[in-house]
């Protein structure tokens, strides 16, 4: 593992700023570079503080902001102004830190198979798919994870836009979140976010990149965009499970799902991958997407999964001269939540900016955080929050 020294000599904790430069949080990995082992040097000097840190081949996203925090730590020791320097690990150094961040606990089990199962890894790589079981952080009652899923019943209706949308209204919030793309066949969360990283491979181990405060994994960094995903559902469902076990999400407050619409195989893994899941509804306020949004519930009941509430996306069109219009109809996002027995979360109301955020990469509620549709997401983070988990475990009352 990466060693670090002090003017040439091992730091102390007696060590003021050895402490304060150890306890800087890697914004990717999720724990102290100290704990990590990346601080490689720490020199102090008259006019500048050196400070070495080791960052994976594949590159680091986070890096100026691991800048930022290191000069602030530095700073607030007393110290002359940071000189950050990076040198790339070794391959065994990579693979030490993936077995580092699993001691800690907080990440998934290096993979021992290939990442699509069947043999073939989605970058058209080749390698063993014999199953080897390894845990799910998320699946643990002990997880301090809310899993969201957001689902609805056919395409069309916004669902991708509702789940963008709220994940980055939750970390704006001050919660830490990750968002898991499951629509496998229709990814297309990375540019909804506008995502340009792809994600960190440390050994066997993916770390998701960050946008707008989320964590993002999803196929499409791993096949072209124009490229099919043809796949059967053994291969979706291996793809799905080392997406939650060999994804070092850092135990994120929240991970939201975004489903692909429909009843299929999708939905049946993730099921039985996160029994806690929540299934959040997204409809249009037309009866007919109600009826059909319905049947996504309806299957969600049958697997045990409680639905928390429904959400109408395109619920009106608001011209310049205040005249609102109902295009997509009106009530029906009501009568889902009432057939249901369960909130109407929020009424997303139908704006260009909404539409061209998604296409551009960047959300509604960061391009436009004071108007009308990105209060409403403001105010559905909040309910989601208020509405709490819908199972509580206390380990106090476990059976033993």
């Amino acid at each position: 593992m990466v060693r670090r020294q002090v003017a040439g000599k091992e730091p102390t904790e007696a060590s003021a700023l050895g402490a304060a430069v150890a306890g800087v949080e890697d914004p990717r990995l999720f724990h102290t570079i100290g704990a990590l082992g990346l601080l490689r040097a720490l020199e102090p000097g008259s006019g500048v503080t050196g400070v070495t840190v080791a960052i994976p081949r594949s590159g680091h996203s986070g890096q100026q902001e691991l800048v930022v925090r290191i000069a602030e730590a530095v700073a607030g020791a007393g110290a002359p102004p940071a000189d950050v320097r990076f040198v790339e690990m070794t391959a065994e150094e990579e693979s030490e830190l993936a077995a580092r961040i699993q001691e800690l606990g907080l990440g998934g089990r290096p993979p021992q198979g290939a990442l699509a199962g069947a043999g073939q890894r989605p970058d058209g790589q080749h390698g063993s798919a014999g199953p080897t079981p390894r845990p799910n952080p998320f699946a643990d009652k002990a997880s301090p994870t809310r899993v969201l899923a957001i689902g609805s019943g056919k395409g069309g209706v916004g669902k991708s836009s509702v789940t963008v949308n709220l994940a980055v209204s939750l970390a704006k919030a001050g919660h830490s979140v990750g968002l898991l793309d499951a629509d496998v066949y229709g990814f297309s969360v990375p540019s909804m976010l506008g995502v340009v990283d792809a994600p960190t491979m440390l050994g066997p181990l993916l770390v998701p990149p960050v946008a707008f405060g989320v964590r993002v994994m999803s196929m499409g960094f791993f096949v072209p965009e124009e490229q099919a995903v043809i796949w059967r559902g053994p291969m979706l469902h291996k793809a799905l499970e080392q997406f939650l076990v060999d994804v070092h999400w850092g135990a994120p407050d929240f991970l939201l799902i975004d489903l692909p619409p429909g009843t299929g195989d999708v939905s049946l893994s993730i099921s039985q991958f996160l029994p806690r899941a929540e299934l959040i509804v997204v409809t249009t306020p037309q009866a007919a997407a109600g009826r059909v949004a319905q049947r996504a519930a309806v299957m969600a009941r049958q697997l045990r999964l409680p639905v928390r509430g429904v959400v109408e996306n395109m619920s009106g069109f608001v011209a310049d001269d205040g005249t609102r219009y109902d295009l997509f109809g009106a009530g029906g996002g009501q009568q889902l939540a009432d057939e249901l027995g369960v909130g109407l979360l929020a009424q997303i109301p139908l704006v260009a900016a909404l539409r061209s955020g998604g296409d551009i990469g960047v959300p509604i509620v960061v391009s436009e955080p004071e108007g009308a549709a990105a209060l409403i997401f403001q105010a559905l983070a909040k309910k989601v929050v208020e509405l709490g988990p819908s199972r509580v475990y206390r380990s106090e009352l476990s059976v033993h």
